[in-house]
């Protein structure tokens, strides 16, 4: 709390750099936003990241090629989503979102062979491939969107 004007230095605004003095701008817990965390389908990657990561936690040493492989591919979803909102360029952009909807769907058959090796239950497969298929559409819809903006 800035005591001179009353104002939070907690606020996540790129607005508010402009009025703060050189010294506020220093402030330990003063944070500048991701634009790509306000997206709910980056949120839901993180998610479904965290969610495959204590799942392959079960999952037997011999069968490390899985879980490197779904855990590596789970999070190149939102790593991609992220870098892509970093790029300047439509095309460059688009490409990472592209590469990120890839990733969703690399991870389906990677959930097949896990539910055929009866290393996760029908119903976690099931949940999971639910997630993806909503993460994928909610990616093409950040693709098409892109083609409507300007």
């Amino acid at each position: 709390m800035n005591t001179r004007t009353g104002e939070n230095m907690n606020l996540r605004s790129p607005a508010h750099l402009l009025t703060c003095s050189p010294a506020q701008l220093f402030i330990k817990d003063f944070q500048m936003p991701f634009i790509f965390e306000k997206l709910e389908v980056y949120q839901k990657a993180v998610n479904l990241t965290e969610e495959i990561l204590n799942l392959t936690d079960g999952f037997p040493k011999v069968y490390y090629f899985l879980t490197d492989q779904i855990n590596r591919a789970s999070l190149s979803i939102a790593t991609n989503i992220a870098e892509g909102n970093g790029r300047f360029t439509k095309k460059d952009r688009q490409n990472f979102f592209i590469i990120a909807r890839s990733s969703a769907q690399e991870c389906v058959p990677i959930l097949e062979i896990a539910k055929r090796k009866q290393l996760i239950p029908d119903s976690s497969f099931s949940k999971l491939l639910n997630e993806l298929e909503i993460i994928c559409k909610m990616i093409s819809g950040l693709i098409n969107g892109m083609d409507e903006r300007k």
